[in-house]
């Protein structure tokens, strides 16, 4: 009897465990199914349009009419102090693609190019944002990579994969604000025209920023207070480390991100800067879909690394707003090496032990401290942009600084 018993348990475990597969086989079928149609059916009322120099209003039967259509006006140029409409588009339209090449890639000129995009005519863009950095890579540099929303195959082009739908009109420039001429520009937009949008759609936004010192305890602001509804797209941050603390790890800092009406204290925390983009025990490089770390340069103290809520989505109702924390580590007595030599420090924790809950903090020096590994607040350089989509085709947010301060300090 307990035989047989113990055959019915096998032979009903292989039977859930086949009616399991065979579910899974037909939602991987149906999920198949469902994406090849969106390849194959025919849409009513949507029109494929490209703009490039060979066809910049993106009219149709117009493309390539230059040099009795021989490519003769493949790329232009963009003079100092000039700007140049990449598009600009009347009507109801998603832009699906943005590819882009320029001669001079230095982190200069990088940095001196800004990109804005303007939706359903309005005065302010959404998107106002160095070239560089807006495609994917901080501090002006450009090195080969892939991302969910970004790519640069050799470390010589841009790419940029966000959907950006609009309802009235759609507007892309590129302003030289260096002191030097651009040759060569290249690009070209990929987009969609329909007659109306089906649903309400969210506006695509991107905000540059910059502190080239943080202040002692007071966290970055990736992306100041936004109010509306939307989803916070990700980021990808730039940081030049501050020689003071020489070779020390920098990147202790939680990510913060404050929701609807969030006070002192956030909904969203992560556990350090690293974590943040999927990694762990320091940062190297790496790209992946949706979180990366394209420059890890500890001698010269470069970092440029991103995270794209893709597969976990940040949703806000009434507002949004993203820090991050400026702390860094060692251990203690190399603290106390950083405190003799003059750098601006303050240590937050020992060990497990919360510092700053403890009345009165120790002295770092003082036989009650409790040694070993120390999380310090620091003051370094850092830049990030932030992607996000909005109720809106406009923000509050504050238009991008000059020039001046984003190619300071840049390193070749």
């Amino acid at each position: 009897m307990s035989v047989f018993k113990s055959h019915s348990k096998v032979n009903n475990r292989f039977s859930f465990f086949k009616y399991f597969t065979a579910l899974a086989v037909c939602f991987f079928i149906l999920t198949l199914s469902a994406y090849s149609q969106e390849l194959y059916t025919m849409p009513e009322n949507v029109h494929t349009r490209w703009t490039s120099f060979e066809n910049p209003e993106g009219e149709r039967g117009a493309g390539g009419k230059a040099n009795k259509g021989a490519k003769g006006h493949a790329y232009d140029q963009v003079l100092a102090g000039e700007t140049v409409t990449l598009l600009d588009m009347e009507g109801a339209g998603i832009i699906h693609r943005i590819w882009m090449t320029i001669n001079e890639r230095d982190p200069e000129m990088l940095r001196s190019l800004r990109i804005d995009m303007y939706w359903d005519g309005t005065e302010k863009p959404a998107v106002s944002a160095p070239l560089g950095d807006f495609f994917g890579v901080g501090l002006g540099q450009r090195v080969p990579f892939e991302s969910t929303l970004f790519s640069d195959p050799e470390g010589r082009s841009f790419n940029c994969f966000i959907p950006m739908p609009f309802k009235k009109s759609a507007r892309i420039t590129i302003t030289n604000e260096s002191q030097r001429d651009l040759i060569m520009l290249f690009y070209d937009i990929n987009l969609v025209m329909k007659e109306q949008h089906d649903n309400e759609v969210l506006y695509f936004h991107a905000f540059w920023n910059r502190d080239l010192q943080t202040t002692l305890g007071e966290d970055f602001e990736i992306l100041p207070t936004v109010e509306g509804s939307g989803r916070f797209l990700g980021t990808n941050i730039g940081v030049i480390t501050n020689p003071v603390y020489e070779d020390t790890w920098w990147g202790e800092g939680e990510v913060k991100m404050y929701l609807d009406g969030d006070g002192d204290y956030p909904t969203l925390v992560g556990t350090g800067t690293e974590d943040y983009i999927g990694t762990a025990w320091g940062q190297g490089t790496f790209a992946h879909a949706c979180q990366g770390s394209l420059i890890a340069d500890r001698e010269k103290g470069l970092f440029a690394f991103y995270r794209y809520h893709i597969p976990d989505p940040v949703w806000f109702y009434e507002d949004i707003r993203v820090t991050m924390q400026q702390i860094g580590g060692a251990q203690t007595n190399k603290v106390i090496e950083l405190i003799d030599n003059d750098a601006l420090l303050q240590p937050v924790t020992a060990g497990r032990v919360n510092l700053l809950d403890m009345d009165p903090v120790p002295d770092i020096r003082s036989p009650d401290y409790p040694g070993g590994w120390t999380n310090f607040y620091r003051e370094d350089d850092w830049s990030s942009v932030a992607y996000f989509y909005l109720n809106r085709p406009t923000s509050d947010l504050p238009l991008l600084p000059p020039v001046e301060l984003r190619v300071k300090k840049l390193i070749e």
